[in-house]
């Protein structure tokens, strides 16, 4: 979340730049909140010293010798006062921390403005886009001429948006994963990891996707006991594991990767990519995060991308790096690349990474921290994540970039050790 200090104090200028998000901040409501919070505040203290000071006047009154009944009397009044203040202050700040909890990231300086994805920017493309002299299939078509890609049986087990893989393509499917990670673990210096698939509401309250997107998580309810969620991303259990806590410095960078099935209801996504994989209510994705010394996140954010990109580099798929602007990116980010690989049967690129530097937007609703060297105190960290990449969109490129005219599928050079050594898969 951002400092609850700048949004009181500049509610003004942080409404400004959260509009350039398309987020309006009630600032009317904000400091109505925050002047009846100093008012019940100093109200209570006022009322918490006048009651010290009579309890101490009881004492004297005592031993005097005076009837004291109506000092208790009046204490006793004060303390339900002080009570009932209490409670007001308490649901006045619950209020205002969940104001706060959902308000999204100021969006970093160097991000082009913009109301949705027209507004992004190419940064850069790599690779051309092949050149077919046959009519190109889609990976739906591809995949189920040998029945090794099966949506009808996976319908039958689950309903709609979910894909049975079956043989080649399935073991094409976990050569991918297993490429990407070992990849990110020896060239990229990341720290392989295997999470909980499920977590419960304050790991997902961390990194931003409770409360505001409650709707596009699957929910498991548990009598008397703390619901559990299913992971929309690895980002959730690999960047809590730094909550609460206070990382020494020398352990900086810490670089995480892991590969984890990922779960969306698509709550918001009625109607799009409704054919293939594109988007679905599971999929696998390799996930990076980095926890970060401040001064050094948006250093990361670059090499992240160029973590992600040399996936693709090395399975020679064409793609182009947009910067996001502002109004296109994520809640809890405060700049994002986003990765988009190169589709031949819907002639286009689609996205098929993000790599977001969230500044210490994550950090303040974690509390994780480091101890700065030169001062000796905890300060929040930065945190960043990014796909590297998402498994299955990675399958929808390379069947459809490796296609041959008899429908068959070339494997990658990169992907054979992974394949036994296959050249040809159908």
């Amino acid at each position: 979340m951002l400092d609850a200090k700048l949004v009181r104090t500049q509610p003004r200028e942080i409404a400004e730049r959260l509009a350039t998000r398309g987020f309006e901040l009630d600032v009317a409501r904000l400091e109505s909140l925050e002047n009846q919070r100093k008012s019940v505040q100093t109200r209570t203290e006022q009322l918490q010293a006048e009651r010290n000071a009579r309890s101490k006047s009881i004492g004297q009154a005592k031993q005097r010798g005076e009837d004291i009944s109506p000092l208790l009397a009046d204490v006793d009044r004060m303390g339900t006062e002080l009570e009932e203040g209490k409670r007001e202050l308490e649901s006045i700040q619950a209020e205002l921390d969940n104001l706060l909890l959902n308000i999204p990231n100021l969006p970093h300086e160097s991000v082009p403005v913009g109301a949705d994805e027209e507004g992004n920017v190419e940064v850069r493309r790599w690779g051309t886009p092949r050149r077919f002299d046959f009519e190109v299939k889609d990976h739906v078509v591809l995949g189920e001429q040998h029945g090794w890609l099966d949506f009808e049986t996976a319908a039958k087990l689950s309903g709609a948006r979910f894909a049975l893989l079956r043989g080649p393509i399935a073991r094409l499917h976990r050569a991918l994963a297993q490429f990407m990670i070992n990849l990110h673990v020896t060239d990229h210096g990341y720290e392989e990891a295997y999470t909980p698939y499920l977590v419960q509401a304050p790991a997902l309250q961390g990194t931003g996707q409770l409360p505001k997107f409650e709707e596009d998580l699957f929910k498991i309810s548990r009598e008397n006991e703390a619901d559990f969620y299913l992971i929309p991303t690895a980002e959730v259990s690999l960047t809590n594991i730094v909550a609460g806590e206070i990382v020494d410095a020398k352990q900086l960078p810490i670089k995480f990767v892991a590969h984890t099935p990922c779960f969306r209801s698509e709550a918001g996504a009625s109607g799009r990519d409704t054919r293939g994989m594109i988007r679905q209510h599971q999929f696998d994705k390799v996930e990076m995060v980095q926890i970060v010394e401040p001064s050094k996140s948006f250093e990361a954010l670059e090499a992240m991308t160029g973590n992600a990109e040399r996936v693709l580099q090395l399975l020679e798929l064409p793609y182009r790096v947009l910067a996001l602007c502002t109004g296109d990116m994520g809640f809890s980010a405060t700049k994002t690349y986003d990765l988009e690989v190169w589709v031949p049967s819907q002639d286009k690129f689609r996205e098929i990474s993000s790599c977001s530097n969230c500044g210490d937007f994550q950090a303040r609703r974690m509390q994780a921290r480091y101890r700065n060297p030169e001062t000796g105190k905890p300060e929040l960290v930065h945190t960043l994540n990014g796909s590297g990449l998402a498994v299955g969109r990675t399958l929808v490129a390379v069947l459809e970039n490796y296609q041959q005219a008899d429908g068959s599928i070339r494997v990658p050079e990169v992907l054979k050790p992974y394949m036994g050594g296959l050249d040809v898969i159908g």
